[in-house]
């Protein structure tokens, strides 16, 4: 494995004993059990563990809000930054439409900015193209690294499982929202079917089904919403997740993670 810039990071931080907060982005229950994990990262050097499902909320907000007080406008919406790369890049036709509402990521981090100060947010996900969004923006500051990262941190650091960490738990949490990283996530925790009609929304994810999805929408002025995932099933098939696990396994984690822990 390469060993990141972002890691190095990270594992100097840790060595100096910066205080930290720990994001778990919602797909972590594909490579990581609960309560265990939070257990190993205070273990490593963590000051606090939260749910980026906490900063979904703020997202789902955001968006709604904007959908009720702009009943004539439309939008394109994902908290993915492929997604909103793509349509800069290949559909600039599209970008009046993109959302503006913060991603999961960053409400998350401003949270942790105001609950935790004197901490630095570090983002623990799926996703490389989240160390991108990170540097598009000066605040709030966020590392990033991976789950499959995590994993090499916790070798390198030799956190093995503990009876202890059975106690552990988030220092925020959010369990509404911890579907965000299916498919259709933000629609199905934002309640957008009690605002819209069925077939004024739409979700998509994966590249093969984006340019579609994106001509409808320029076409279907109906279309309110449009809720895209650019990997395949979801956040759930993020290139840096460690299980080999298919995507409809990968599903079923988040799914049950989800009604378990409710």
């Amino acid at each position: 494995m390469i060993i990141s810039k972002e890691l190095n990071q990270l594992k100097e931080l840790l060595a100096t004993g910066e205080k930290l907060t720990a994001m778990l982005a919602p797909s972590f229950p594909i490579d990581f059990s609960y309560p265990e994990i939070v257990g190993k990262l205070k273990r490593l050097g963590f000051s606090h563990v939260v749910e980026v499902a906490r900063g979904a909320v703020d997202t789902n907000k955001q968006v709604v809000d904007y959908l009720k007080n702009n009943p004539e406008k439309r939008v394109i919406t994902s908290p993915c930054f492929s997604c909103t790369g793509y349509i800069k890049s290949k559909r600039p036709d599209l970008i009046p439409y993109l959302s503006t509402a913060d991603s999961p990521m960053k409400a998350t981090a401003k949270i942790v900015e105001e609950k935790f100060p004197g901490t630095k947010a570090v983002f623990i996900g799926p996703c490389l193209t989240k160390r991108l969004e990170a540097g598009s923006y000066s605040q709030p500051e966020i590392l990033v690294i991976t789950f499959q990262e995590l994993g090499e941190l916790f070798k390198l650091w030799k956190i093995k499982e503990s009876t202890e960490d059975l106690t552990a738990r988030f220092d925020l949490l959010e369990e509404k929202t911890r579907l965000y990283p299916i498919s259709g996530g933000l629609c199905q925790s934002a309640g957008v079917h009690e605002i819209l009609a069925e077939d004024q929304f739409q979700m998509v994810s994966g590249l093969a089904n984006l340019e579609k999805a994106l001509d409808e929408f320029a076409k279907n002025k109906n279309i309110r919403l449009l809720d895209i995932l650019f990997c395949d099933g979801g956040c759930i098939n993020g290139p840096g997740i460690v299980s080999s696990a298919n995507v409809e396994e990968r599903r079923h984690k988040i799914i049950k993670f989800w009604s378990t822990h409710l």
